[in-house]
């Protein structure tokens, strides 16, 4: 076998172990992966009358991404404690709803919180990449 031969062969061999992995890793379930992309997020107040965030309220976002299942994570903060770490998935066929409801968890039942919201993508065994962010207060 010549050498130009046995490196096509082990190119071929380590295209389809790697689609293999690849399909192997799409089964396990757990989320998307997506390893590149780019966008922003902006929100969305969906029951504010005053154009501002206020405890109770709801908010979802509106994004301009590359990404094919991108994912909007808002944490929210009182006097530093993190009382709210919400995941949405913004993609066709996500199990969740795309609102977020601004307090109301067992840690933050009232009163008025910082929070940032953050556009993430899903990169495999290393967990999370934040394409983007934007921070808000949420009003009493």
């Amino acid at each position: 076998m010549s050498l130009k031969h046995a490196i096509g062969l082990m190119s071929a061999l380590f295209l389809s172990l790697s689609l293999l992995s690849g399909i192997a890793e799409a089964g396990k379930g757990g989320g998307h992966v997506t390893t590149t992309g780019s966008g922003s997020l902006s929100q969305v107040l969906l029951d504010s009358t005053d154009g501002l965030a206020h405890f109770g309220q709801h908010a979802t976002y509106t994004l301009t991404t590359t990404l094919t299942y991108p994912y909007v994570n808002q944490k929210c903060y009182v006097n530093g404690v993190l009382v709210s770490n919400d995941w949405r998935g913004f993609f066709p066929g996500s199990l969740s709803t795309q609102t977020f409801t601004l307090g109301g968890s067992q840690l933050w039942q009232s009163g008025a919180a910082d929070c940032t919201a953050y556009l993430d993508m899903a990169n495999g065994r290393s967990g999370w990449t934040q394409l983007s962010s934007m921070s808000f207060h949420v009003d009493a």
